[in-house]
This record gives structure tokens, sequence and C-alpha cells, in this order.
């Protein structure tokens, strides 16, 4: 990573000085090749069919990079087209299509003298806007997050890196291509070991893939026409080494196959109980070729991801349902978490912890109360005292449950005071956001058991959430811990600042790999990779800009 910066750094000063020796100055003719000029000054490039249109960004970038060149062409030189091509054929491995970046157009002109480079200043202004293009899309996504799967961000929270001068960059590793487009991809291990394991998927498809029919739930011991079936896709793809069996035998769900059905449940973050219900049916019948598509979408996920990334970090994976710290860019301190239910999905988001809520009492939000609470109070107005609720007004005064019309209830709030049955448990951890959401203890610390752990109305439940809270408490005082034990103990509900925020990012994505080498997939529990999938299949645009930093 170092060496990285410090790369990036002489880049940005080599690109101000070349900057600063060629300025463009009104009057005076600029210098170089009169040909590329010429081209420059085009809003298209009509060297292939249909015209490339370029776009006020895209002329600004390719401006920017023949100006630290002198205005001289740049493919021209002997194989360094054809070196540039591989680098461009590379991008599939990136879930990035080649054809996205004119690699038919400069394969075939690349073979003609009469448009080569050498000769047609229009096909050397198509290879760098190739080459500029691959790079800014590598570093930084080829969709725009905002619009396929927005991040709301707090004015505290740190904006992710602005782009950095990729015509800066593209010069000064010119000579050597694979070290620019090594530079460009993201610094992030997650994402070489899915660019790794995509790569994989492509070369070696399952070549024996069968659907398995929908039916009734097959549990251990049962014997069902479709146990064949399972048992050949669970071999095929090394969930199952034993050999097929044979006779009146092979219908049986058998304890070696209920065995690989639970690897298979794991990988795919499956409650592990070996029966093939419907969530481990639809698993099961996701596609080859679907899965690529998941596999390439999150590519794209954590080409955001590693802008996102700080030296110290709580980073929530809703999808997978995860929390973890990370100190110095490392991962410290991992835990389980209960995150929204479908209806209620978690919102993504970055921002700062700023504070602790030690024990909390629970204003229960108005969706709750509306759809969850208000219909049990309507049979029974007993349930509030058998849940320890109390009936407020906007400005906290507590109001007589028999006085409100709870039929038509307006102007009141629900809270439960602090206490062992609180949902929030004994801490709540407190960051700006406008939907109302924070992380929190939680009494059902059982639930944390299962493997699907969309349960909550959009906040997330951290278990062993007091450790966290140590953890977040580094570098206070030995007063300031005191004064920590002795709110907690006393029972009263208080506020306490952290010694210094900590950066949160609320994120989403379905496939990774894990610590063990294995590429493991969480259900797209709020429906998100289709928009992803759709966006990376659509036509490309030749000039869009980057997203915003």
């Amino acid at each position: 990573m170092y060496k990285k910066c410090t790369a990036l750094l002489t880049t940005l000063l080599l690109a101000a000085q070349l900057a600063q020796a060629a300025p463009d100055i009104p009057g005076i003719p600029l210098p170089g090749d009169e040909a590329l000029h010429q081209q420059l000054a085009q809003p298209s490039l009509g060297c292939v069919s249909p015209a490339v249109e370029l776009d006020a960004f895209a002329l600004e970038a390719l401006s920017a990079f023949y100006r630290q060149l002198g205005y001289q062409r740049v493919w021209a030189a002997d194989a360094r087209l054809e070196k540039l091509l591989g680098q461009l054929a590379q991008l599939v491995d990136d879930g990035l299509e080649p054809a996205n970046y004119q690699f038919a157009s400069l394969r075939r002109l690349a073979g003609s003298p009469a448009s080569h480079p050498k000769s047609s200043a229009c096909t050397d202004v198509l290879a760098t806007h190739a080459y500029l293009q691959a790079l800014r899309h590598l570093a930084y996504g080829q969709l725009d997050q905002a619009r396929v799967e927005p991040l709301w961000r707090s004015q505290n929270s740190r904006a992710p890196a602005t782009p950095v001068l990729f015509p800066a960059v593209a010069v000064t590793y010119l000579d050597d291509l694979p070290a620019a487009f090594a530079a460009a991809r993201p610094d992030f291990e997650p994402y070489r070991a899915l660019r790794h394991a995509y790569a994989e998927l492509r070369r070696n498809p399952s070549r024996s893939w069968r659907r398995v029919p929908t039916g009734d739930l097959l549990r251990p011991g049962m014997a069902d026409e479709r146990v064949p079936l399972l048992e050949q896709r669970l071999a095929a793809e090394g969930y199952l080494t034993e050999p097929t069996r044979s006779g009146s035998d092979r219908q049986r769900y058998t304890p070696q196959l209920v065995e690989a059905v639970k690897r298979f449940q794991v990988r795919h973050f499956l409650d592990d109980d070996g029966v093939v219900g419907p969530a481990t049916l639809a698993e099961l019948n996701v596609t080859p070729a679907e899965r690529q598509e998941q596999v390439r979408a999150n590519l794209e996920r954590f080409r955001w991801l590693a802008r996102e990334m700080e030296p110290t970090l709580l980073l929530v994976d809703v999808a997978g349902a995860q929390l973890t710290l990370f100190r110095d860019r490392q991962p410290r301190w991992q835990t389980r978490t209960q995150v929204g239910r479908p209806a209620r999905p978690t919102p993504l988001l970055k921002s700062q912890v700023t504070h602790l809520t030690l024990n909390p009492t629970w204003t229960i939000p108005p969706t709750i109360l509306r759809e969850d609470k208000l219909p049990q109070i309507q049979r029974n107005i007993g349930f509030l005292a058998n849940q320890n609720l109390k009936v407020i007004d906007y400005q906290g005064k507590e109001v007589n449950p028999h006085s409100v019309d709870w039929h038509n209830p307006s102007g009141i709030m629900l809270r439960q005071d602090p206490g062992p049955h609180n949902p929030l448990g004994r801490i709540a951890i407190r960051f700006p956001n406008p939907f109302a959401v924070y992380l929190h203890d939680t009494p059902s610390q059982h639930l944390f058991a299962k493997e699907t752990r969309t349960l909550s109305s959009g906040c997330v439940r951290v278990e062993r959430a007091m450790q966290l809270t140590d953890l977040l408490l580094e570098g206070a005082s030995p007063t300031e811990r005191q004064r920590f034990e002795e709110i907690l103990a006393s029972g009263k509900t208080r506020n306490l600042n952290l010694p210094r925020p900590v950066p949160i990012l609320l994120a989403y994505w379905t496939a990774q790999v894990d610590d063990g080498g294995q590429l493991t997939f969480r259900p797209d529990i709020y429906g998100y990779d289709t928009k992803i999938i759709a966006a990376l299949k659509a036509p490309a645009l030749s000039g869009e800009r980057p997203p915003a930093g």
C-alpha cells in the first residue's frame, strides 16, 4: 500500500510538471501532431462505426493525457497497441466486458495499415480513450453507485477518495501497461480473491447442471425420487465424494448426503439443518450463468467498497449479518448481527459512531407502532402493562392510556423503560442518520445461532455488544471508564461520548471468498443484485463521468 501511494504521489507531481511545461495559451500554436489537435477538437471518433461520442469529461481527460506527452501519438510505438489489447482482454476476469472498450474495433484497426495509429490520429485517440476508461472503471467501478445502489452519507463521514488524475497514471505506466492496470485495480484483498474465483467460474463452468424439482420438504432418512439428482449435483460441485449408489437405496436421503447438503447450506449462508426446503432449493437452482453474474455484480460492489475503507472502521456486512472492526486496515474483531427483514431493510450508509446510550429506553418507531403494536393494543389494552410500555406525548410527558383513541391515535408515542426485557438490551451505539437506526444489544441472544438473521425492523442487533463497546472506548481515561461502569450499574439512561468518533459503514454484498479460500454466497435478501446485473449488461456510455468523490 505504501509503495502504491508513493508511486501515485510521484505521478501527480510529474503530471503537474508536464502540465506547466506545455500550457494551453490562446493564440500560440500548440506543439506536436497537428492531426491529433484536430481530432481532440472533435466530439466524436469517426474511425469506427457507429462513431464513439465523447462527452466533455472524456475530451478533458484525453487532452490532459496528450498534453503531458507533447501531443505525440502514443500507440504507433511497436507492440504497444498489442500490449494494450492484451490488457483489455484480461478485463473479463474483473467482470468488465472488453467490448465496452472498443476491443474488436481496435483489433481490426491495428491490423489495417491505413487505420493504424501510425497513419490515423483517430485510431490513436480511440486507443487512448479505451485505456483511460478501463483504468477508471477498474478503480472506481463502471456504474454510478448513487444511481443503482445508493449509499447515504453523513456530513461527518469521510467522502470516498477523489478520482486520481488518470491521464497522469496512464502516462507514468505507458511503458509497462500490466503495471498500469495493476495500479488501477483496488488494493483490496476481498477484490483480488473474488476476481480469482470469478476467473475460475468462467474457465470451468459446470457442464452437468440440472435443476432439482420442487416438492415436499426432504428430511434425513426419507425416500424421494429427487435424491439421485441431488446426489449428482452435490458430487459434481465437490460437496460429496462417495460413489453413486444403486438399487432400491438410491432414493434414500442418507446421512452422507445430509452432511453434503449441510456443507452446501453453510457455503450459501443458510441454516445448516440438512433439510432441503424452499430456501435450500432456491440456492440449488441458481444456474451457473446466474452465479457468474452474481459474482460479477459483487466485483463491481467491491470496487465501490474499496474506496470507502478506512484504517479504523466498523463494517456491517448486511447480507451476511456480520460486523467487523478494522484497526490499521486489518480485521481485529468480528461478531454476528441481526439485520432488517426484507419488508424493513437495514439501510446502506456511512457515518461516524459518536456516542453510546447506556441502559437505553426504547421509543417504538412509528412503523412498528402502527403495524405491530397497535393491533395488539386494540385487542387488549392490558398489552401495554404486560410489555412495560408507557404512553407519552411528543414532549415526553406520560399519558393515561385509557384517554387515547386507539383506533385513531395521534400525538403519542410508546416507550419501554430500561430492563432485562428491553429490546435494546444494555447498550445502544449511535451514529447520525435519517433512518433512526443504530447498533444495539438485544435480549434475543438465541437468534444469533440462526444462519439467516434477517429479523429486525432495520436496526442492527449485535452479538457480544458489550465487548464491542469496550473496543469503541479504546483510548478512554480511567475516569471515563469508571463513569461508564457506574452509569451502567445504576440502571439510569445516559449518553456517553466516545473518546473519538469511529467511522461506520453499512454495506451490502452477496458473494465473497472466505478465509479458507472458499467462494461463498449469501441469499440476496433485499433483491439488490438484479439492478446491478441489469445495469452491467446495459450498453456502456463511451465517456461517462466517474462517480463524484
